[in-house]
């Protein structure tokens, strides 16, 4: 099994044991409701899912949401196709946790965040009732304090510090002028000045050598523990092993047992296949994310040898997505390395190599792609993918297919999760992906017969 380094920060241990009493015994635990960022979905929770079932946590009570439309409206205050504003997502979230308490029985539960689900968090708590229905909140990367902060640049945008939405969540609150809603304890994470959403530059919302005038701090909250992760990037804030060190340590009042995922014996794969636009089936209906079932979606998984790629046999499990948008379950073996071959009209044969599971999972959720006018000209087309964190080339070991210099991620700063390769000869070749010891080798296939290539790196 796969295990990446552990980033844990200088004295985690005695300043959050301050913080929080002792949760209760294992079987008593409530339940934890994890919430996503713009643009995301459950799949990112996975490996910090499995990191709390390792230390006790019970898997039924680790709920990993999937809002149907992730993305931010560019302007709050404006409808916009496909896209939520800052209401709709509390919204949801309001009926989430309803949900999770009627099922588990639970008179509170806890709420994890990650990005722009962290100001979703706020809101609910703040002005949707939540106060009083959840016990602790844990952010990662969260915008507290917007991306930015420039007069005149999109102000109405839910990430722009001069927001309604953004003022009215850090409006002071109790007889100390906090920023969080009293009566909950609230632990924020972030990274000391690698988060790309988090720099006095703008070089990553597209004005670089303009002042953001959003400090590395803006993710910390007056009123919260607030905890510094060295070098993490944004994502990692919250699925890094330091993030989920930090918030077991606050949730707990202890440090994890064990940093490590444990391996399980027999694993069940589950999750759901989701598409783009507005509707996941019409291509015309736009490029960007949604978390809508892509119904009549055909999977294929297939066991392959980890060093060649190549299939061993026959497809170990297929489906035709339903209304649900599942493709699973599906009784994986301990060890093994997959191939998941998703079909959807509109979209690209994409077949998705990822490393073998160490554990169950019910959120392994698929995305075909579709082949983009630029690619049209390329024999075979590769992406190396990191759903859980971003390259950063001075920090990380990386080699794809040989170049060690992956096409698209910039020298320096992690703001980029993918890098492809678009090759000039269509014979079917092993070609592989490596990031910080995890490996993944898959096969090319013919882009001229819709098909292409996802190496999905999971840590």
């Amino acid at each position: 099994m796969h295990t990446r380094r552990h980033i844990l920060a200088t004295g985690l241990v005695t300043s959050l044991l301050a913080a929080c009493s002792t949760m209760p015994s294992s079987a008593d635990r409530p339940p934890i409701v994890f919430v996503h960022g713009n643009g995301d979905s459950a799949a990112l929770w996975q490996t910090t899912i499995w990191r709390f079932e390792t230390n006790g946590w019970p898997r039924d009570r680790l709920i990993a949401l999937d809002q149907p439309m992730p993305l931010a409206r560019d302007n709050d205050n404006v409808p916009q196709a496909g896209r939520s504003s800052t209401a709709e997502s509390m919204a949801f979230l309001q009926g989430e946790v309803d949900r999770v308490l009627k099922a588990t029985g639970a008179s509170k539960v806890i709420l994890i965040g990650n990005s722009r689900g962290g100001n979703t968090i706020r809101n609910y708590v703040q002005n949707g009732g939540g106060a009083s229905k959840v016990s602790q909140v844990v952010l990662g990367g969260n915008p507290a304090h917007g991306i930015w902060a420039i007069p005149g640049f999109n102000e109405q945008s839910e990430f722009s510090a001069l927001s309604t939405f953004i003022l009215r969540l850090n409006a002071p609150k109790g007889p100390n002028g906090d920023e969080v809603t009293p009566g909950v304890k609230w632990l924020t994470l972030r990274s000391d000045n690698n988060d790309k959403f988090a720099q006095p530059d703008g070089v990553w919302i597209g004005a670089p050598g303009k002042a953001t005038n959003v400090p590395y701090d803006g993710p910390a909250l007056k009123g919260a523990t607030n905890q510094v992760l060295q070098r993490v990037d944004h994502r990692e804030t919250s699925f890094s092993p330091a993030a989920f060190a930090a918030t077991w340590q606050f949730l707990t009042g202890a440090p994890p047992k064990s940093m490590d995922i444990a391996p399980e014996s027999a694993l069940t794969l589950d999750g759901r296949v989701t598409g783009f636009g507005l509707s996941s089936t019409d291509p015309a209906s736009g490029q960007f994310t949604n978390n809508l079932p892509l119904v009549g979606a055909q999977v294929a998984v297939y066991a392959t040898d980890p060093i060649t790629g190549v299939r061993r046999g026959d497809a170990a499990h297929r489906k035709t997505v339903g209304t649900d948008g599942r493709w699973g379950p599906f009784a994986s073996q301990p060890g093994t390395a997959y191939e998941f071959e998703v079909i959807a009209p509109g979209y690209a044969t994409t077949h998705i190599y990822r490393s073998p599971f160490p554990r169950s999972s019910s959120v392994v959720n698929l995305r075909p792609d579709r082949i983009l006018p630029a690619d049209r000209d390329a024999q075979a087309i590769v992406i190396l993918t990191r759903p859980r964190g971003y390259f950063d080339a001075q920090r990380d070991t990386m080699r794809f297919d040989g170049q060690t210099v992956l096409p698209g991620v910039p020298p320096r700063g992690a703001g980029v999760s993918s890098s492809k390769i678009k090759l000039d000869n269509g014979a079917q070749r092993a070609i592989t992906g490596e990031f910080n010891g995890e490996r993944i080798t898959g096969l090319t296939w013919p882009a001229a017969q819709g098909h292409m290539t996802l190496l999905e790196l999971t840590y």
